[in-house]
């Protein structure tokens, strides 16, 4: 008996042994559901792994069917003549396309019209700037224009979200190369060059979230996910022209919506001004099952709760989050409320109380009404009064621990740390390869050494993979009770000024009742 007669199931395992499981979405009732750890891109395979699973491929077409899902689960494109060309590639071979189910759209800022002579700013400070490349920047700002002009990308996209009939989740990232990122920091430094060159990422993610809502709704994609970590309110203002219907019907798909956004000046205005649009959005977005609406830490949002989700009760959802907000009691009451039959899992990072509210009236309610509540995130949450205070006296916003130094907590960093380098077309891959190289294979196909993984990686965010939580195991037992009630709202110590990391862990466990196992047995 030869190794081909074996089971599919059979070589299926063995292939495991030599590649990763293809990711699997965790249910919504985990407290992982909603991490911001989950918007990192996944670790790359291994060059020797990525080589082996090609070679795998090669032997014949048995093998090549069977390792394929390990490779093209996940595609990740960027904006790029040679991202588009390699991303037609893979849509136009049925067997490959048919297997992704999540597509990441990396997307580098955009060269202001009129505001793209590099030429002249290298000329001007050449000493300042370095040895960046002359050539290589004019011909980035040549493709810029080229495929915005012809609308390259919208037909590539159109011909790729068609393809993946299996699609589930699709993401829009930013992303810079090491010497987009010199050149930006050095212009920014030195406003008085404007008038020479200016990079923005509004226009470049306003031009993305619409060919790809626009290739969505044309393919008729099964897609029922959107995220994206880095928005703009002025980007999403575009998405307002957008007809009522066409927003509608996309907005009905969503089961999973997770956006954070950021904006240097007037973060309020801005968002105020998008009101109208995510009251369209939400009200017709009748299937979500988890959301998730951040803000920077550093500069919560002022705007009431509604004037944002406008009183919208979704009857499925189940997972709901928020980052960054300045609220009263009443209005986190009230969306509780709202959902106190479905919601499982609740997340209010850096949410700070008015004057006047006390977590002391969130918690009882919480813990009283929300019965099918398995986990509650209270990151960073504190009272206004004293995170102004800190910030006057200069006190930073601390960064979150690293993935699994706190067993009561979820690995949730929206930032991507590292260097983050994207190769010259000309000289790295740019679409779904984790070798790095482009070597076509004979017959015209995608190049055997293409992988799932992508040597770009994004300034913000990633592939939403949520990993499981590094939680307490349960043989564990604790208590800090001393036998006191731990069932009454006395025992969480709220004075209503400030509240310490101790404290909200703590609060955590009291609202979904996992206090004492030790003594007392609670559940």
């Amino acid at each position: 008996m030869g190794i081909l007669d074996l089971a599919d199931e059979l070589l299926r395992i063995i292939l495991e042994y030599i590649a990763a499981e293809p990711e699997k979405p965790i249910s919504l009732e985990r407290r992982a559901y909603l991490s911001q750890e989950s918007f990192k891109l996944p670790a790359p395979q291994e060059p020797d792994q990525a080589e082996t699973i090609a070679a795998f491929r090669l032997t014949c077409r048995k093998f090549s069917d069977l390792g394929v899902i390990h490779q093209f689960s996940r595609v990740t494109t960027r904006f790029s003549r040679r991202g588009l060309a390699r991303l037609e590639r893979i849509a136009n071979q049925p067997h490959i396309a048919g297997r992704v189910k999540k597509f990441s759209y990396m997307v580098p800022f955009f060269y202001v019209e009129g505001r793209e002579q590099v030429q002249e700013l290298l000329r001007t400070r050449p000493d300042s700037l370095g040895l960046l490349d002359v050539r290589h920047f004019q011909q980035k700002v040549n493709e810029q224009k080229e495929i915005v002009r012809t609308r390259e990308d919208a037909r590539v996209l159109n011909l790729s979200l068609k393809s993946f009939t299996s699609l589930q989740h699709v993401q829009i990232l930013r992303v810079q190369d090491r010497e987009d990122g010199h050149l930006i920091s050095y212009i920014r430094q030195h406003a008085e060059l404007n008038h020479l060159v200016e990079l923005r990422w509004p226009p470049a993610l306003g031009h993305s979230a619409k060919t790809v809502g626009q290739a969505l709704l044309e393919s008729r994609s099964p897609c029922s996910r959107f995220s994206s970590p880095m928005l703009s309110p002025q980007s999403v203002l575009g998405a307002a022209t957008t007809p009522a219907l066409t927003l509608s019907v996309l907005a009905t798909r969503l089961t999973c919506l997770e956006l954070h956004f950021d904006d240097g000046t007037d973060l309020d205005i801005r968002m105020r001004q998008l009101s109208s649009l995510s009251k369209a959005v939400f009200t017709a977005a009748k299937n979500i099952e988890a959301v998730h609406i951040g803000f920077p830490s550093h500069r919560p949002l002022t705007l009431r709760l509604e004037e944002i989700f406008h009183n919208v009760k979704w009857d499925k959802l189940q997972a709901f989050g928020i980052q960054a907000w300045r609220l009263d009691a009443e209005e986190i009451i009230g969306l509780a409320q709202r959902h106190r039959e479905t919601l499982r899992g609740l997340r209010l990072r850096d949410v700070l109380l008015k004057d006047g509210s006390r977590w002391n009236e969130i918690l009882p309610y919480l813990r009283d009404n929300l019965t099918r509540l398995d986990w509650v995130s209270l990151r960073r949450i504190d009272y206004e009064k004293h995170f102004d205070e800190q910030w006057i006296l200069g006190a930073e916003v601390p960064d979150d621990p690293l993935v699994g130094s706190d067993s009561s907590d979820e690995s949730e960093d929206w930032e991507y740390d590292g260097e983050h380098e994207d190769p010259p077309d000309d000289h790295g891959s740019a679409s779904a390869s984790g070798s790095g190289h482009d070597h076509d294979a004979s017959d015209g196909s995608i190049a055997d050494t293409d992988s799932d993984a992508e040597t770009d990686e994004p300034e913000q965010g990633g592939t939403i993979h949520f990993p499981p939580m590094p939680d307490t195991p349960a043989s564990i037992t604790w208590c800090n009770c001393n036998g006191h009630d731990m069932d009454s709202v006395e025992a969480l110590g709220d004075d209503g000024i400030s509240v310490t990391n101790q404290q909200r862990k703590f609060w955590e466990k009291w609202v979904v009742r996992k206090i004492c196992t030790e003594q007392h047995g609670h559940k």
